[in-house]
């Protein structure tokens, strides 16, 4: 699976804690990150990722390309609701990519256990036949 990883400034600590935690099961996928979050999770854990540009540089977008592509599975988006963020435009159209193209998307520790567990759990196989099916590379 294909599996981005994005957080908030305020919220990159959480992002980092949590992969660190969960860094057997996110070891066996692809994973993919923003800018400054991913080298932190790179710097926490050793793990491999493709790092894309920082969120307000154009990574958010990055990111809802490959989603608009069919080439993500799933999405650990941090958010942090109480501060205003530069980019508020790009962060609304990835959350709503993630709608469009049915990606599951965590944008919290609560949501991302699930996530995390569902994905530990081979709950996401239907993506498999999402993309060997094709379906999502409508334009």
């Amino acid at each position: 699976m294909n599996i981005a990883l994005i957080a908030h400034d305020q919220k990159k600590n959480d992002l980092v804690q949590f992969v660190t935690a969960y860094q057997e099961i996110f070891k066996k996928h692809k994973l993919f990150a923003t800018g400054t979050t991913g080298l932190r999770i790179n710097e926490a854990t050793g793990l491999s990722l493709t790092r894309f540009k920082s969120g307000p540089l154009g990574g958010d977008q990055e990111i809802g390309a490959r989603i608009a592509n069919n080439q993500m599975d799933a999405i650990f988006f941090f958010r942090d609701p109480l501060t205003a963020q530069p980019h508020e435009p790009d962060v609304t159209a990835l959350v709503r990519l993630c709608d469009v193209y049915a990606i599951p998307l965590a944008t919290n520790m609560g949501s991302a256990e699930l996530l995390i567990r569902g994905l530990e759990m081979g709950l996401l196989e239907w993506r498999n036949v999402v993309k060997e099916n094709g379906e999502g590379n409508e334009g």
